[in-house]
């Protein structure tokens, strides 16, 4: 699949791009397709302080901002938007106003294709909620003028529930640079990915499945 006009992309933490999207954002900026990423926290509750430590909790919500910034970078996002939302309190937010705050950016932006997360199917509670909020916004839109949105879930139900992907991004071309982006972010990978390059991890299956493909559920809005 060859996603062409503008790619939104909308997780709630630093990192979440990088093993979720990088392959399949390395792909479209390959072709020219811009892509705008909106990323509401800065992981500052995050538990991992590095390994070996050279993080503390005063220090990492900057670290973990310019870790944001050098995977930018590395994917060649133009537009890096950061919201500034307090880490692990995104579902306690006001639905309508999370959802405006998303509306507000689609409005602007007013991309082909939104990558989030799935509401329900991704684990994390700001994962759930940052998902919400995007396909509430978008819900909102008349059908003709609303994006395709494109849904990652990783709960354990998620292909018991839901089915299997149906939009499946193959990424071994461009596997250089999403390891280029999970090692930038130092501070929460480091101690697992620092050496994805060893022969043993490439091929553990957990790295081989991270490297050949990502996989989305197209949401269907009711």
């Amino acid at each position: 699949m060859e996603m062409k006009g503008h790619i939104l992309v909308v997780f709630p933490h630093p990192d979440d791009e990088a093993f979720g999207v990088a392959g399949t954002v390395a792909l479209a900026r390959k072709i020219g397709t811009p892509v705008t990423y909106v990323c509401g926290t800065l992981g500052e509750m995050g538990r991992n302080m590095g390994r070996p430590l050279f993080a503390n909790r005063e220090t990492l919500p900057k670290i973990r901002k310019n870790e944001l910034e050098e995977v930018a970078r590395v994917l060649d996002i133009q537009d890096l938007r950061m919201l500034g939302l307090r880490d692990k309190t995104l579902e306690f937010l006001d639905e309508e106003e999370f959802a405006g705050k998303m509306k507000a950016i689609i409005d602007e932006v007013k991309p082909t294709y939104i990558i989030t997360h799935y509401p329900g199917y991704a684990v994390h509670p700001d994962h759930n909620a940052t998902g919400a909020a995007v396909v509430r916004a978008v819900s909102k839109m008349p059908k003709s003028e609303r994006p395709v949105v494109l849904a990652h879930a990783f709960s354990n139900d998620c292909r018991e529930v839901l089915g299997e992907p149906d939009v499946v991004i193959h990424i071994d071309e461009v596997k250089d640079t999403k390891i280029a982006a999970l090692q930038a972010h130092r501070s929460q990978i480091e101690g697992m990915i620092g050496s994805i390059k060893t022969e043993d991890l490439l091929n553990s299956p957990f790295v081989t499945r991270l490297l050949a493909k990502e996989e989305f559920w197209t949401y269907r809005f009711k």
